[in-house]
């Protein structure tokens, strides 16, 4: 049996039995009474939640990518902690990573697909702000300053040389007096 282009089974004295009804979108269509009835429609569906899946009738099935929001790309990955903010993106689900800076330059930062964002404390050098201690260090996830400047000016005629606001500052010196003394 055959179908014309007008819907019509040709061939056969019974005119019963399977033919095409030109629609790409139907399957299993038979010869009723001298005329081609559609069968069943086509399942489209292709399981990718980042296509829009539907029947064109003369091409089939069709899957255009689509951008909406997606939760999988299908992959094995169960429910991975270090991806967020699921997009589709040319067919398939395009996941951004957590970001898992805590901004603490004194900590490694870092994530596990189970259980998410880890921070380590690290022993790198750091800047603790004061411009008066050299050599901070981090410790224990904070920066910790390390020794204090040395502001000896050498000079024997002033004491107390200190680090003020990051400037070396010498005390009022004891030898004034002596200095007069001997002009």
């Amino acid at each position: 049996m055959t179908c014309d282009g007008a819907g019509e089974c040709k061939g056969g004295s019974s005119k019963a039995g399977p033919c095409d009804d030109g629609n790409a979108c139907t399957s299993g269509d038979t010869c009723v009474d001298g005329d081609c009835v559609g069968g069943s429609e086509l399942d489209c569906d292709d399981g990718n939640s980042c296509t829009t899946d539907e029947c064109d009738h003369s091409e089939g099935c069709v899957h255009v990518p689509n951008n909406l929001p997606c939760d999988d790309d299908g992959s094995d990955d169960g429910d991975d902690m270090c991806r967020e903010g699921g997009t589709c993106v040319d067919g398939a689900c395009v996941h951004r990573p957590v970001d898992c800076d805590d901004g603490n330059e004194c900590t490694t930062d870092g994530c596990d697909r189970s259980q998410g964002c880890w921070h380590t404390s690290n022993s790198l050098s750091c800047d603790d702000g004061d411009a008066c201690t050299m050599g901070d260090t981090c410790a224990d996830g904070a920066c910790v300053g390390g020794p204090a400047r040395d502001c000896d000016d050498g000079d024997a005629c002033t004491v107390g040389d200190t680090c003020t606001n990051g400037a070396c500052v010498g005390a009022v010196p004891p030898c004034t007096a002596a200095r007069w003394s001997r002009r």
